[in-house]
């Protein structure tokens, strides 16, 4: 009977060209699935239908088609070898984001699929958002920083996504790899499969894994020459300031190749191991060989990223596929403080927003002030030390009356200070409570500092404190970072930092020299932290605490700066009116600031 005929013996690439769907929600090119758009996928997803490969590493740049990859795995296995299958993402949160964005519109449109895994709505218990029943099998979707959805349930097939941005621990359970790779030891055909754009040097659990892999790349030949060659950013080429211009520029016979003349190279290419293969199968694939950018694009991101380190290491990680190396864990203080400048009383022109950073100690109170202007420019305005006791009013006093201060641009410009972090980590939580809590409204916010590599600079905030305040947490770490990469900036610009030349040498120690890098190792895996050289270090707190009130304004400098250009348009264009019907104009930069949202 043919409902007894087993189904066919398909490989995953074989499946997704038969069955596979691309919904309209998730894909720019909804309809029917097709390997040869990117040829490269055929081989990873084919490997992971070999027996011999227990381990499979993909370390592979944006759009590359990672994503789809995993869910096409996750369709052969519910249509064509029933197994249970977890799905890890870094947290619960984009666990459940790719079950409703990516694996919901799948199951509906891929009609071999459609009717196997229950509608979550249904009254089915065993059926949710994280966890799907199908014939043979189930699919769950867990956060790597949930160490209960790591511990039950065998499993057969574990797909691990972006695990760069893995915690170290679950919890306090341990790698949640391992943790994930322990559930599917009494299967003797399991697959692990781990998934996700590289990060730090030292530090990057995707490139360790596929540094124990057998390493492939994939080999593209030139129709020209015939040479066979992997795509490396060095050989693309383009005129000055022209990313329209970019080519790739064979290896072997120097042709050029225009977009068309790449992807055909890349439809014949094939995947190359440069190790012996030893159980684990790694591919690396960057942006290069994505078939839906062209050179221009790649050209032009990289052109804009470049200006800062932050945003080059970002580029690096995720088109080249590369992790990032530090030139140098510290900061020369002597080189930052002789590029400081002589300041006039008015302030910089460039100089859209300010805000303040405050640092509190036993005895005193230690404030930056910051100006920003368009590609995050800034300017030190003032550093001061208000001394004190800070469980007494007066020492708060004195800054309420530092922090509404104004201050007047080179072009008639006033400007207030915009919003303001105050460290509540210390002994004086209350007293800073006590400050801040009538003076939300005005943007003077509670912060506290919190360590670790995967924290967001900026966290949502909270009101379960004793003050009952929105209170933000800020991740120290990787603010930190950005301020050591700017200082590293020498060209005025995007990222640059001005600092007046009145500043004694104290300020840029504290600032620059007052802690540094180290990677440090905790239950056998890399961790980047910052250590103290030097007692002080109140000068690099604050500038922190600067960045973060200007992290939480999330303004969009360049509609601000366009905007302020049109002011002192239309007052031009008043002042050149005849005098009889000139009105005076009305005009506040300050309360301009204030008013943008």
């Amino acid at each position: 009977m043919a409902v007894l005929k087993p189904p066919p013996k398909l490989k995953i690439s074989q499946w997704a060209d038969q069955e596979r769907r691309l919904s309209s929600e998730a894909s720019a090119e909804p309809g029917r699935w097709y390997t040869s758009r990117a040829n490269y996928q055929q081989g990873i997803m084919d490997s992971i239908s070999d027996p011999s490969i227990k381990d499979i590493v993909i370390m592979a740049g944006s759009q590359i088609g990672k994503t789809e990859m995993l869910l096409n795995i996750v369709g052969y296995h519910i249509s064509q070898d029933p197994a249970p299958m977890l799905v890890v993402q870094p947290t619960l949160e984009m666990a459940q984001s790719f079950s409703k964005d990516r694996l919901a519109p799948m199951l509906r449109d891929t009609p071999c699929l459609k009717g196997k895994v229950k509608d979550p709505r249904s009254r089915d218990a065993n059926n949710t958002t994280t966890h799907k029943v199908f014939p043979g099998g189930h699919v769950s979707l867990v956060g790597s920083n949930s160490p209960s959805g790591l511990a039950s349930r065998p499993i057969r097939i574990v797909l691990c996504d972006e695990v760069d941005r893995y915690p170290p621990s679950a919890g306090s359970e341990g790698d949640p790899i391992q943790l994930a790779r322990k559930r599917s030891a009494t299967f003797w055909n399991r697959k692990i499969v781990m998934v996700s754009t590289p990060t730090n040097k030292g530090a990057s659990r995707i490139e360790q894994a596929f540094e124990e892999s057998d390493k492939r790349y994939y080999y593209v030949p030139c129709e020209d020459c015939g040479e066979e060659q992997v795509l490396k950013w060095s050989n693309v080429k383009w005129e000055k300031d022209k990313p329209e211009t970019a080519s790739y520029i064979c290896e072997g016979c120097g042709s050029v190749w225009d977009d068309a003349k790449r992807f055909r190279a890349i439809r014949n290419g094939k995947w190359s191991a440069a190790e012996v293969f030893k159980g684990v199968a790694g591919f690396h694939i960057s942006g290069l060989y994505s078939s839906w950018t062209p050179l221009s694009d790649g050209v032009r991101d990289f052109l804009s990223a470049k200006k800062m380190t932050e945003t080059l290491r970002v580029w690096t990680n995720t088109y080249l596929a590369e992790s990032w190396e530090d030139q140098g864990e510290r900061v020369d203080d002597f080189a930052v403080a002789e590029r400081s400048e002589p300041f006039g009383e008015l302030l910089d022109s460039n100089i859209l927003v300010i805000t303040c950073g405050v640092d509190v100690q036993d005895d005193r109170i230690e404030l930056e002030i910051v100006g920003w202007g368009k590609e995050e420019e800034s300017w030190s305005i003032d550093y001061r030390t208000l001394y004190g006791d800070p469980s007494t009013p007066q020492l708060w006093n004195d800054l309420d009356i530092i922090l509404k201060s104004t201050y007047k641009t080179e072009d008639d410009r006033t400007i207030g200070i915009r919003a303001t972090c105050i460290d509540s980590g210390g002994h004086y939580t209350q007293a800073v409570y006590n400050f801040v809590r009538p003076r939300e409204g005005k943007r003077i916010f509670a912060i506290k500092g919190m360590a670790g590599e995967t924290r967001p600079i900026v966290s949502r905030p909270t009101r379960n404190n004793i003050g009952k305040i929105r209170l933000f947490t800020l991740g120290v770490d990787n603010i930190k970072e950005l301020v050591f990469s700017r200082l590293k900036i020498t060209e005025v610009g995007a990222g640059y930092c001005h600092f007046p030349d009145d500043r004694p040498d104290e300020y840029f120690k504290q600032l620059a020299s007052s802690e540094k890098i180290v990677t440090r190792f905790h239950k056998g895996f890399p961790r980047r932290e910052f250590v103290k050289t030097r007692t002080r270090n109140e000068a690099l707190d604050c500038r922190v605490y600067s960045i973060g009130a200007f992290s939480i304004l999330n303004l969009n400098l360049n509609a601000i700066s366009d905007k302020i250009n049109l002011e002192k348009e239309k007052k031009v264009d008043i002042d050149k009116q005849p005098s009889i019907n000139r009105r005076k104009p009305v005009y506040s930069g300050r309360n301009f600031i204030n008013n943008w949202r």
